[in-house]
């Protein structure tokens, strides 16, 4: 089978009632991003980061995946897919999808604010202060934040430069390192783009635009994919 990777963004969650922060000049569900998802907001105040995100968690959990989730799934009947996403909840798991690399880190995962490499599941959509990790430190979100490293960005550049057929959906392809992720891509392979709001992208070959949101877009480059490359 084809290797199919696909790039998502925040975009394809907003269809299933997620915001983002870039919805509204920088204030996510009326908080400052700069005070909830950087390290120096942590270090200032914890309590209201832990707050923020048990609030992410409530929201995601009363949300369910839409169709261009599913497709998604469904694809890897035909396709060895890969899904790059630079979402933190657990749509595409909900989904069905089997192969996620999550770029920005996992909303429903704690990590060790002493070691990075303890990574816990998290049970509910609860973290609080004083829940600590086996060698007796905070437990802070899994989230990658603003001015942190990307700690799967060379898995993710690696799986990119295997790909036959590559899509990117519900991204603007404004924040980088991800929105570089597509410069890996060989120019002889087929790149479709679905979002309604078209990134700037230079002219490149075998670049196809599909102005839609991702569960119309998604779609029609499913039609195309079953037809064109099975």
């Amino acid at each position: 089978m084809k290797n199919l990777v696909v790039l998502t963004g925040s975009g394809i969650s907003a269809e299933s009632g997620i915001k983002t922060f870039r919805e509204s000049g920088g204030l996510w569900e009326g908080y400052d991003v700069y005070e909830v998802a950087t390290p120096e907001g942590w270090h200032k105040n914890p309590e209201l980061v832990l707050e923020f995100y048990n609030q992410r968690r409530k929201q995601a959990l009363e949300s369910m995946p839409n169709e261009a989730h599913t497709i998604l799934a469904d694809l890897e009947s035909h396709f060895n897919v890969t899904i790059i996403t630079q979402n933190v909840d657990n749509l595409h798991e909900r989904a069905g999808s089997s192969n996620i690399i999550h770029l920005h880190g996992e909303l429903f995962k704690s990590r060790s604010t002493l070691d990075e490499n303890l990574v816990y599941d998290m049970e509910g959509w609860e973290l609080n202060l004083g829940d600590t990790c086996e060698k007796g430190s905070q437990l802070r979100p899994h989230i990658v934040w603003f001015g942190e490293m990307v700690p799967m960005m060379d898995v993710a550049a690696r799986e990119t430069m295997k790909a036959d057929i590559y899509i990117v959906a519900g991204t603007s392809l404004v924040v980088y390192p991800a929105a570089g992720l597509l410069d890996y891509v060989g120019s002889e392979i087929p790149k479709f783009i679905v979002d309604p709001n078209m990134p700037e992208v230079s002219k490149r070959p075998n670049l196809y635009l599909i102005e839609e949101k991702a569960s119309t877009g998604m779609q029609k480059v499913r039609d195309i994919l079953l037809k064109e490359y099975i």
